[in-house]
């Protein structure tokens, strides 16, 4: 947790960096760590908790961190949550809570980048499809699964 909050610390002096600092530690060892560059990377899938992820998928080869934990400086967004599924995390610990970083935020702007809804991630993120705010429509389909069966077939087992 500290080099997580050394993280976040380290961005108040590094431009376009916002305070959210990680670390992915594998038996006991910080083996990624990142913090949030979304405004620098012009890329707002740039937080703390996903630089850690790709960060230490890169230094360990593969996507898989099964059995890793991760330390983050607060808690983590809805996306951050999807990718530590994805990628296997064991456990997470965080220091400051979501509402404690919104205390700390209050009546700050990003001039950037729309501040993000919290509370409507969580909602969207969770939410099946047709009940979701963002307007989807399915196109192309037999095409899409003929490319992901020609992609899965010499994958399966035998």
């Amino acid at each position: 947790m500290q080099r997580a909050l050394a993280l976040s610390a380290q961005a108040l002096q590094e431009p376009g960096t916002e305070p959210f600092g990680a670390v992915v530690v594998k038996d006991g060892v910080i083996v990624g760590e990142g913090f949030n560059h979304s405004v620098a990377h012009h890329d707002p899938t740039s937080h703390g908790e996903v630089e850690a992820i790709r960060d230490a998928c890169r230094k360990l080869g593969t996507v898989n961190l099964s059995g890793c934990e991760l330390y983050t400086s607060c808690e983590p967004c809805a996306m951050c949550v999807a990718a530590m599924h994805i990628a296997g995390i064991a456990k997470l610990y965080y220091a400051a809570s979501l509402a404690q970083s919104g205390e700390a935020f209050e009546g700050v702007t990003v001039a950037a980048r729309h501040p993000i809804d919290v509370e409507a991630l969580r909602i969207e993120a969770g939410a099946p499809l047709e009940r979701r705010r963002l307007p989807a429509e399915q196109k192309m389909d037999d095409e899409a699964v003929r490319i992901l069966s020609a992609w899965a077939a010499p994958r399966r087992a035998a």
